[in-house]
């Protein structure tokens, strides 16, 4: 089950608007103290970041499940946050070292079993473009990738990114600066390619 109708399900069976005002703090020690509704609303807030994070990293059949598992590995470790002014630092963590955990399985598995992949011709024109970017995304440095698939993908603002993750609005301004510019240039070579082969 996708992770966002199970915590719709399971764990906030009522956001109410004011709840979901509450700053930050408030709402981690809340959750600590295991108040569903503020665990729904911190889901609410960080998900589409940490959605972003492991599509960074990871392939996007498997994110959801991923998040998934991010968000309830951060509800058990919950207490071990200390400053309850950094959750978003501290699901981010979270998220960046379950996507590296991700990776290192799929590669043994990838060794040992042969993967199926589907023709170029039998993919949608836009379904094979989508991949494409999403590719070149992934083969950037890693704070410009992560900062990109959350302004492209996630559609978060450069401040909501800044404020979610814990960087400075200048490094986010940098980061989208210089990684925008560098996945025009490497999808500029894999356009060149493709009219290559063709």
């Amino acid at each position: 089950m996708a992770v966002r109708s199970w915590i719709a399900e399971s764990m906030m069976p009522s956001i109410d608007a004011s709840t979901v005002a509450v700053n930050e703090p408030d709402l981690v020690r809340a959750a600590r103290a295991g108040d569903r509704v503020a665990y729904g609303a911190l889901y609410e807030r960080y998900a589409p970041m940490v959605h972003g994070i492991l599509l960074s990293r990871a392939a996007p059949e498997a994110v959801d499940d991923l998040l998934q598992d991010v968000f309830l590995k951060a509800m058990t470790q919950l207490r071990s946050l200390r400053q309850d002014d950094h959750f978003g630092g501290w699901i981010a963590a979270i998220a960046r070292n379950r996507a590296a955990d991700h990776y290192r399985r799929a590669r043994e598995t990838a060794s040992s079993e042969t993967i199926e992949t589907i023709p170029t011709g039998e993919r949608s024109s836009a379904s094979a473009q989508a991949r494409d970017v999403l590719a070149a995304l992934q083969s950037l440095p890693e704070a410009y990738r992560e900062t990109l698939t959350l302004r492209l993908v996630e559609g978060m603002t450069g401040p909501e990114i800044a404020a979610r993750t814990g960087l400075t609005h200048d490094s986010v301004r940098v980061n989208l600066h210089r990684g925008m510019k560098q996945l025009r240039e490497r999808l500029g070579l894999r356009a060149e390619g493709k009219e290559a082969h063709d």
